[in-house]
């Protein structure tokens, strides 16, 4: 099946950075004289997170390279109406097939990567001692508790072995900061004249803002999505967030969360489009900050809830199952 596009407002998901610069766009206000950044937003994309090796440090793509990767895409959705879908291999059917996956409209300006620094796009090294772990959708990983990853897991003894976004704790695109995943790219912004709430549709997390001067929590209360501060710089919402837990990443696969500082700008650069960037500072985890630009594009609907614990019966499937093969498996040795 071809892959699902969601209904946007524009095609374009991916802008040039250089090019909205020069744009002379003055955001829409809110009654309180804020610029104006509620609605739904997709960030669905097909740019990969860290660029690949043979663009070095060049941020976009050629008109010819363009070409190429649409032509590369027509392709793969030609061969998927040809495939069994979702069968990876006999004893792994895997979790999803090529009608759930979320693709991005593709423009003229495409980048090569969504790390714009370091330079070279790609992840800075780890700090020494920094074991990287990511589950997946395939045979259970090697590692202890807590896992902090949000898919797949260790074992199946119970439920504390299953990723995060299993136990409808974490989606695996919602954690601060989010990221664009296999589908669920949605989120929703609401404004008042003190608060922003945003809200994620995977496992439909409401992270609420305060904006202006508040204190930080204590260092000694930790959360899952940290704890968030917000401020105006000009049109641009800044959001800094700390206090994360230490049971969740730093990043998808690598670290943990528990001296992370992450800063957003949320800035609308036309009426469809929000410009999403972010910075991880974790001196625990990476050896140099981490900033990354995800553009998000205006959706012509509406978000509906997640329901993720209430229809989470693949816990217990799972859980079950493995109680099955050990009863199975005693009974064979007997």
């Amino acid at each position: 099946m071809k892959k699902i596009h969601f209904l946007v407002l524009v095609i374009s998901t991916i802008l040039a950075a250089p090019i909205l610069a020069q744009n002379n766009y003055i955001a829409p206000r809110t009654e309180w004289g804020q610029p104006d950044l509620q609605g739904v937003w997709n960030f669905s994309s097909n740019v990969p997170m860290q660029r690949p090796a043979r663009f070095g440090d060049r941020e976009f793509m050629s008109d010819d390279e363009v070409e190429q990767l649409r032509a590369r895409l027509a392709a793969a959705d030609e061969a998927s109406d040809q495939a069994v879908p979702g069968i990876e291999s006999e004893s792994n059917p895997g979790g999803y097939n090529d009608f759930w996956v979320e693709s991005a409209g593709i423009t003229d300006q495409i980048r090569t990567s969504h790390i714009v620094y370091p330079t070279n796009g790609r992840f800075p090294d780890l700090v020494e001692g920094v074991r990287p772990i990511a589950g997946g959708l395939g045979p259970d990983v090697q590692g202890d508790r807590p896992v902090r990853f949000v898919v797949g897991g260790i074992t199946k003894d119970g439920p504390e072995d299953r990723g995060l976004s299993e136990r409808c704790i974490v989606g695996f695109n919602s954690d601060p900061p989010f990221q664009p995943s296999l589908y669920n790219n949605n989120l929703q912004i609401v404004q008042n004249q003190d608060h922003v709430v945003i809200l994620l549709e995977m496992i439909h997390d409401a992270r609420v803002v305060p904006i202006g001067e508040r204190p930080q929590l204590d260092d000694n209360i930790r959360q899952w999505s940290g704890d968030s501060r917000g401020y105006w710089d000009g049109d641009t919402l800044v959001v800094e967030t700390t206090n994360f837990t230490g049971f969740t990443q730093s990043f998808p696969g690598m670290g943990t969360a528990e001296n992370k500082m992450l800063t957003e700008r949320f800035t609308r650069i036309d009426p469809y489009t929000v410009n999403y960037e972010w910075t991880i500072e974790d001196p625990s985890t990476f050896t140099d900050r981490i900033t990354a630009i995800i553009p998000m594009t205006k959706v012509a609907g509406q978000l509906y809830e997640y329901a993720c614990h209430e229809g989470n019966y693949g816990m217990q499937n799972i859980l079950r199952g493995a109680r099955v093969e050990e009863r199975l498996a005693a009974e064979s040795s007997n």
